[in-house]
């Protein structure tokens, strides 16, 4: 299972309680914290996946701003995905697609107010990985082969070993996202998929952040109060690992917010990064 880099990815949504039933009793996970405009969710009970702030004045965010791609729940084996994938059948959910990129496999949806989401299971790494090489690609998901992987008990909400496995981001421009997460926070190109994606990650895995242009090439980012993603947090093993990448931050003349502890970055296309020391998955 791959140690978390992703921490708590927070949304700004119009409707708290429609996309708060979606998470918890579509997706399985588990309600961590509810306040009046804001609910948190977990799959252990103890590490923040997602936070939803709700603002009902929110304007719906334009397609073409710069901002969330999907996030992406990693599942602990590929039986849970298959329970994953009956449940959607049984419940007659519509998916957006499911694909086998080698590396891992994956299905793919969105949330009541258009968020995507990806929820997948990786393949062992012996599959992939090759020396320094990492292979990934897209073609279509054998379900079939899948569902055969599929429990006897079936379906019981979000596994709790369940992480976030990874971040997908739509950006303005690929140079100077890459030499802020490269280059500022410390993060080793993986893959480059032409001149409009690149896929990077910490620790040879196949890939922590997705980066592409493919309908954000020189946007704007969205509008003030709109809906989407308001934030993310990135993980660090250290109070010393989190300094280093501060370091190189500041070396790249990046401006960074400080204050009582909270540490918080913006990259290129004005995505707001929260740096955060994993403290056994407590996050504030």
């Amino acid at each position: 299972m791959v140690h978390p880099i992703v921490g708590t990815i927070q949304l700004t949504v119009r409707d708290l309680e429609r996309a708060a039933d979606f998470y918890q009793n579509i997706l399985g996970l588990r309600l961590l914290k509810r306040t009046g405009s804001a609910a948190v969710f977990t799959a252990d009970g103890k590490r923040a996946l997602l936070a939803l702030e709700e603002n009902k004045h929110a304007k719906p965010r334009k397609g073409r701003t710069t901002g969330l791609y999907h996030m992406a729940f990693l599942l602990p084996d590929r039986s849970s995905l298959a329970d994953v994938l009956q449940h959607f059948i049984d419940i007659r959910l519509p998916l957006q697609g499911a694909s086998d990129h080698h590396v891992s496999e994956a299905i793919y949806l969105a949330d009541p107010e258009g968020n995507g989401i990806e929820i997948y299971a990786d393949r062992s790494p012996d599959t992939w990985r090759k020396g320094d090489q990492i292979f990934m690609t897209t073609a279509a998901l054998n379900v079939e082969n899948l569902m055969e992987d599929a429990s006897e008990s079936g379906w019981k909400g979000m596994p709790s070993a369940t992480v976030m496995g990874h971040i997908h981001l739509q950006v303005a421009d690929l140079v100077s996202s890459e030499h802020f997460y490269c280059d500022g926070l410390g993060f080793d190109k993986i893959l480059h998929y032409g001149s409009q994606a690149l896929f990077i990650s910490k620790h040879r895995y196949h890939h922590h952040i997705g980066l592409n242009t493919w309908n954000s090439a020189g946007a704007p980012p969205p509008e003030e109060n709109s809906t989407g993603l308001k934030r993310y947090s990135l993980l660090f093993s250290s109070e010393e690992e989190r300094e280093k990448a501060v370091r190189r931050l500041d070396k790249i003349n990046v401006s960074i917010f400080r204050e009582k502890g909270i540490i918080i970055v913006k990259d290129p296309s004005d995505i707001q990064i929260k740096l955060e020391v994993d403290h056994k998955g407590e996050h504030e």
